[in-house]
């Protein structure tokens, strides 16, 4: 029946003795009760065997003695045998669980006496001395002295034991390092050692409670976290799962230093076996539908501190549904929702109009409410029902007013339309499958309302049928198409760059400064009594999430989104689906085909290879049919291959400079080709000689692309030039004007050009390494991205996703950069071991070309190669591939072309 919920926060548990409570002693109605006696920081607690007799809590600051008899009567040949005995005489005593049922502590005040007798008398001077240290501390008048000297004589404690090795799970194992650290629960903290081995993790408890020791095998762990814990870097988190709302342990560290030599150990150990993800990676995956909205919620509030062990910081999920009167909710009707752009305290006008007058009044550091959206007692508001030891806990042995607990979905989200102090959103478990939370299944007394009423089950909504039913459509709503388009909005506010500064104002999303991380530095405040009512006030009026993006947030990619599904929960209905199953078209057979082909991707196999230049391979172009492939190379010469009879059916040079690219104009009639002379030559397929040249630039021209007559070229000379063509099939009759249409200005030198498949976005890459994304129509930039800035690291290639929302790029630097197209945000970066010199992907798998010569298979999502295929003897230096991703050939630096099929 005892837990640490019994104790006081921040108090700890120290021992425990097996003991007898004598009540009314050396009176004829004594009695006994045997049990254990449990010595805390700040309390004396008696836990009976009979489950019957209640728990009793004496507070220290409560007694007027505490004393060993014999001390006194061991002269007195009359006194009864008392040994190992200790008497407490207290002005106040709580009464718990009586009956061994949950209730509000029952308090009994007045002058009592409690003796305790203990089972080993050897120990009672020992116990008798510590219980005067404690109470010493307990009388202090200031909290912080309180705090100080409760915390010195904790690690005396800790100092005097160490870790019991014979608590290894085998002889073998070898250690890497102990430590002192506390074992975090909601609202309390258990102190300990912690101790890492090259398999294991262990936590010994100082008080061998709740076990002996709590071991983690480090081949179970799955993610780690670094934690603020009480606004101070102290805190770490492992999880043995990767979806899992709960960790396996929260450990809190006395210094920083042994907080990230852990993390190291464990981290080092974890490299070869799970790949970190960040914000930015799981942004990916959700924008790409890989995971659902509340897998991607739950996994930005892990990334931002929020963790089920800590009420300050426990994960916030938004409301979403704003209907809790109609008989069935429709989620096809935009009404349906609440408004995930504003924060709650910003979606009833009226109301917000009075709090932005009191904020304008208000001297500074100024704040718009005077509460947060998340803290321990909102959280424990949603969970009495199920948790009704941590309200107690929380607010010392009582339940909140029956008219204030969380009686109906429906008062509960009016109220914080219209409270004047009421802002906060919902819980994670308002998503889940466990209904218990809105069940009085324990049947707690949690008191009458005015009406006479007594509180039980949460009433819920006309459109529920039933609790299940109502977690059921509340997950609907969730992974509704009306949320996945606005859920960037609420991430904006709560995670994002709306969080802080003038976006947050402007956005009436302003809370108490010391909600903030660095909002206060607790290591520059001397006066420790300041520090501990500084700490228990922002602990108990929660905390604002660890800012994870500082730019706007992307959409969720929608059109593409058949269902989503969610391990703990369901799978959309079709109804609920964006693209309805009876629209299948030719489209949707050829994206089926292109699908397979990627999903099989790893299958090439390697056809045919020749040897057809002096140089390394630049560019490869294939007609329509695919009868013909061109190539361009450093040894300036433009060949024309044929598959059919496998040989070179023409070869030509330009000049003697490089050539740097190719393309194929349509109509399979004119080749054009880049050169590092400065000019961009055109060649007739059919008459067989070079039809026009534009001299276009003042250095080497490095990429062309073509699209819908006109001519996009890059060159060294740090310019992009566009420029209106005739058609290939005019060329050569007559001389042609090139009409320059726009020149795209850059620094430096212009690498690698692309262009979007709607024609409406082209990106450039420079020799800095800078990417910028310019709006085609206007010829305007959208984004420069510095964050991608590597100097001097040469971009060899980026190619936009099919719907254009993401850019990949790889360059010197060894890494696959992800980015935003309509942020301009880097949303994810994989480092490969070498150079990757070309590739192709589908937004999801990216088949490259390398340093070494191989063509690897990459997951994006999970950062990680799944295949390699060896090919080229030499970096590969191009890479093609036809529509239907079936047919691939690459180009590399040991002069040859190979040919690669799709088996499967």
């Amino acid at each position: 029946r005892f837990s640490l919920l019994l104790l006081n926060l921040e108090e700890y548990y120290f021992e425990q003795h097996t003991a007898n409570h004598i009540i009314n002693r050396g009176c004829k109605d004594e009695r006994k009760f045997r049990g254990s006696l449990k010595i805390c920081s700040k309390s004396i607690i008696f836990e009976p065997d009979d489950n019957i007799q209640p728990i009793i809590k004496i507070p220290l600051r409560d007694c007027i003695s505490i004393k060993a008899p014999e001390d006194n009567e061991a002269k007195n040949p009359f006194t009864r045998d008392t040994s190992g005995g200790i008497s407490v005489v207290c002005s106040q005593v709580f009464l718990i669980k009586e009956r061994n049922i949950i209730a509000p502590y029952k308090t009994v005040r007045g002058r009592t006496e409690h003796f305790f007798q203990l089972d080993v008398a050897g120990k009672l001077g020992d116990v008798v001395q510590t219980l005067h240290q404690l109470y010493r501390a307990s009388c202090l008048d200031k909290m912080g002295d309180q705090a100080a000297m409760i915390t010195a004589i904790l690690q005396s404690r800790l100092a005097r034991a160490s870790f019991d090795k014979n608590r290894f799970q085998s002889i073998s194992e070898t250690l890497h390092m102990e430590c002192k650290a506390e074992m975090v629960t909601p609202l309390v903290t258990n102190p300990g050692h912690v101790c890492v081995t090259d398999a294991n993790l262990y936590f010994q408890p100082l008080n061998g409670y709740p076990k002996p020791v709590v071991q983690i095998t480090l081949q179970n762990v799955r993610r780690i976290y670094k934690r603020r814990h009480g606004l101070m870097p102290l805190g770490l988190e492992v999880f043995c799962t990767e979806n899992d709302l709960c960790s396996d342990i929260y450990l809190k560290f006395y210094n920083y230093q042994d907080r990230d030599e852990l993390y190291f150990l464990i981290a080092t150990y974890l490299e070869n076996h799970i790949t970190e993800h960040t914000a930015e990676s799981y942004m990916l995956q959700w924008q790409r539908g890989h995971l659902s909205n509340y897998q991607y919620l739950l996994h930005l509030n892990n990334l931002a501190d929020r963790s089920c062990n800590d009420l300050s910081q426990y994960p916030v999920f938004p409301w979403i549904i704003a209907d809790y009167s109609s008989s069935a909710l429709d989620l096809t009707k935009p009404e349906t929702f609440r408004d995930l752009s504003k924060p709650v305290g910003a979606l009833n006008q009226e109301r917000l109009d009075r709090l932005l007058t009191r904020y304008q009044e208000m001297p500074e550091p100024k704040f718009m409410y005077g509460s947060h959206y998340s803290s321990p007692g909102y959280v424990l508001f949603y969970l009495v029902r199920v948790a009704p030891e941590y309200m107690l806990c929380l607010q010392n042995g009582k339940f909140d007013h029956a008219d204030r607990m969380f009686n109906s979905l429906a008062e509960t989200w009016k109220n914080c339309l219209d409270g004047a102090t009421d802002f906060k959103e919902l819980i994670p478990e308002f998503y889940e499958n466990d209904s218990s939370f809105l069940v009085n299944s324990l049947k707690l007394d949690l008191g009458k309302r005015q009406g006479g009423k007594m509180v039980e089950d949460v009433e819920l909504p006309p459109w529920a049928s039933g609790p299940e039913d109502f977690l059921q459509k509340s997950q609907e709503a969730l992974e509704s198409q009306y949320v996945s388009e606005h859920l960037h909005e609420w991430i904006d506010l709560i995670f994002g760059y709306k969080q802080k500064g003038s976006e947050a104002v402007a956005a009436h999303n302003v809370f108490h400064p010391l909600t903030y991380e660095g909002g206060v530095d607790l290591n520059s405040i001397l006066d420790p009594n300041e520090k501990v009512a500084l700490l228990t006030q922002i602990l108990e009026f929660g905390q604002t999430p660890k800012q994870l993006f500082t730019t706007p947030h992307p959409r969720r990619i929608i059109p593409k989104l058949r269902s989503l599904s969610r391990a703990s929960s369901h799978t959309l209905s079709i109804a609920e689906s964006p693209v309805s199953p009876n629209e299948e078209s030719f489209e949707d057979l050829t994206e089926e085909s292109i699908t397979l082909a990627w999903n099989n991707i790893a299958k090439l196999q390697l056809d045919e290879q020749y040897k057809i230049h002096k140089e390394a391979i630049t560019g490869i172009a294939v007609t329509c049919n695919g009868s013909s492939v061109f190539t361009t190379s450093q040894d300036s010469t433009l060949k024309m291959f044929s598959k059919e009879s496998k040989t070179i059916q023409r070869s030509v040079s330009f000049s003697n400079m490089a050539l740097s690219s190719c393309l194929i104009l349509p109509g399979d009639t004119t080749v054009i080709s880049s050169s590092w002379d400065n000019q961009i030559y055109f060649y007739s397929i059919a008459f067989g000689r070079q039809q026009e040249i534009l001299m276009g630039h003042d250095d080497a021209v490095s990429k062309i692309c073509w699209r819908e007559g006109r001519l996009y070229s890059a060159s060294w000379d740090s310019t992009v030039k566009v420029w209106h063509c005739p058609p290939g099939e005019t060329l050569g009759k007559k001389k042609h004007h090139f009409e320059l249409l726009a020149e795209l200005e850059h620094d430096v030198s212009v690498n690698t050009i692309n262009l979007n498949a709607a024609n409406t976005l082209l990106a450039s890459g420079t020799k800095e390494g800078t990417i910028s994304v310019w709006d085609v129509p206007t010829a305007t930039v959208l984004h420069q991205l510095p964050g991608l800035k590597m100097l001097f690291l040469l971009l060899f290639l980026f190619v936009f996703s099919t719907d254009s929302r993401h850019l990949l790029s790889t360059g010197e630097d060894c890494c696959f950069k992800v980015v935003d197209v309509q942020t301009g945000m880097l949303i994810s970066s994989v480092a490969a071991e070498e150079p990757q010199r070309c590739f192709q992907w589908d937004g999801n798998t990216i088949l490259s070309g390398s340093q070494s010569g191989e063509l690897l298979i990459w997951d994006l999502l999970g950062g990680k190669v799944t295949a390699r295929i060896k090919g080229h003897t030499g970096a590969v230096t191009s890479l093609w591939m036809n529509e239907q991703c079936s047919s691939v050939i690459t180009g590399g630096e040991d002069k040859q072309i190979m040919f690669w099929k799709l088996q499967y």
